[in-house]
C-alpha cells in the first residue's frame, strides 16, 4: 500500500495543483485550451513514440491484453444497458452515465503506469490504449445514436479514430521498435525532452478542468457511474485476468487502467452529440476526486490476489 501511495501521490498532487492555479486565475483562462491541444497533438504522441521505440514491446503479450480489454468493454456495456433497462434514466442522462462508466483517463493512466512500473508499464499501457480508444469511441457513438435519436456520424467517428494522434503514435512507436529502425539520436534527444513535459502538463490540465460547481448540482448519477467505473470494473478485470492473463506485471497495468476515472474528452462528445453535458462534467469531476482515494486502495487490495 505504501509503495502504491508513494508512486501515485505526485500524480494526484499535480491534479490538485492544476485545479488550484486555475481557480486562482493563473496563468489565465486563455492558457488551458491551447495547452490541452499541445498535449494531445504533440507532447503525448511524442512520449508514446519515444517510449515505445525503446521499450521491449516484444515482451508484451498483445493478444492477452487485447482480449482482456475487449471483454471488459463489452461486459461493461452489457451491465450498463441492463441497469438502464431495469431502472431507466432519461436518455441524455444515460449517455453521460455510459461514458462515465466506460471511458478511461489515458493521461492519468500513462502517468500512473510510468510511476509504478516504469518503461515496461508505459509499453503495456500503449497496447491497452491502441485497443481501447478505437473500440470505446465506436461504442460511445453507437450509444448516442440509439439514445439521442440523432445521427452520430459513424463515418466521421471512424475517421476520427483512424486519425487519433495517440493511436497513430502507438503504431509508429511499435513499428520503429519491431522493425529495428528506432529513433535517430538527434530526434530521440529532442523527443526525450518533450516527453518529460507531457505527463506533468497533462495532469495540471486535467486538474484545471475539474468543475466543482457542476458536481454540487449533480444527483445520484455521479455515484452510479462511479461505482461502475471505479469499483465494478476492477473486479471484472481481476476476473478476466485470472482467466486469461499470465504475467503479474501486465495484470497490474490492466487493473490500474480498469480503475481509472473517466476521460475529460467525454464532455466534448456529450456536448456535440446531444448528451447531458452538465452531468458529464459532474461525473468527470466526481470520479477524478474519488479516484484519488479509491485507486490506491483498489490496487493495494487486488495486488494481494496476484
Amino acid at each position: 500500500m505504501s509503495e502504491i501511495l508513494t508512486a501515485l501521490w505526485p500524480v494526484f498532487a499535480l491534479l490538485c495543483v492544476g485545479h488550484i492555479i486555475r481557480r486562482s486565475g493563473f496563468p489565465g483562462d486563455g492558457f488551458w485550451e491551447p495547452a490541452e491541444k499541445l498535449i494531445y497533438y504533440l507532447l503525448f504522441p511524442t512520449l508514446l513514440v519515444h517510449k515505445l521505440s525503446l521499450a521491449d514491446v516484444g515482451a508484451v503479450p498483445v493478444s492477452e491484453v487485447a482480449l482482456a480489454v475487449v471483454l471488459l468493454l463489452f461486459s461493461g456495456t452489457v451491465i450498463l444497458l441492463g441497469i438502464q433497462w431495469l431502472k431507466p434514466l432519461a436518455n441524455s442522462s444515460f449517455t453521460s452515465v455510459y461514458q462515465g462508466g466506460m471511458r478511461f483517463n489515458t493521461y492519468v493512466g500513462l502517468a500512473s503506469s510510468a510511476a509504478l512500473f516504469g518503461d515496461t508499464g508505459v509499453a503495456v499501457a500503449a497496447v491497452i490504449i491502441a485497443v481501447m480508444v478505437p473500440l470505446l469511441n465506436l461504442l460511445c457513438v453507437l450509444i448516442f445514436s440509439l439514445y439521442t435519436r440523432r445521427d452520430a456520424g459513424y463515418l466521421s467517428a471512424l475517421l476520427a479514430v483512424v486519425k487519433n494522434p495517440l493511436i497513430v503514435a502507438c503504431f509508429v512507436g511499435i513499428f520503429l521498435n519491431l522493425s529495428g529502425i528506432g529513433l535517430p539520436w538527434m530526434v530521440a534527444s529532442v523527443a526525450g525532452l518533450l516527453s518529460g513535459i507531457a505527463l506533468p502538463l497533462a495532469l495540471l490540465a486535467v486538474g484545471a478542468g475539474l468543475n466543482l460547481t457542476a458536481l454540487r448540482k449533480a444527483g445520484g448519477a455521479v455515484i452510479y457511474s462511479s461505482v461502475i467505473k471505479l469499483l465494478l470494473f476492477p473486479c471484472l478485470m481481476l476476473l478476466i485476468c485470472w482467466l486469461f492473463v499470465d504475467s503479474p506485471e501486465v495484470v497490474q497495468v490492466l487493473l490500474l487502467f480498469s480503475a481509472l476515472p473517466t476521460a475529460p474528452s467525454a464532455y466534448v462528445l456529450a456536448r456535440q452529440l446531444g448528451g447531458d453535458a452538465v452531468l458529464m462534467s459532474a461525473i468527470i469531476t466526481g470520479q477524478t476526486l474519488l479516484s484519488m482515494v479509491l485507486m490506491p486502495l483498489v490496487l493495494s487490495i487486488f495486488t494481494l490476489f496476484l
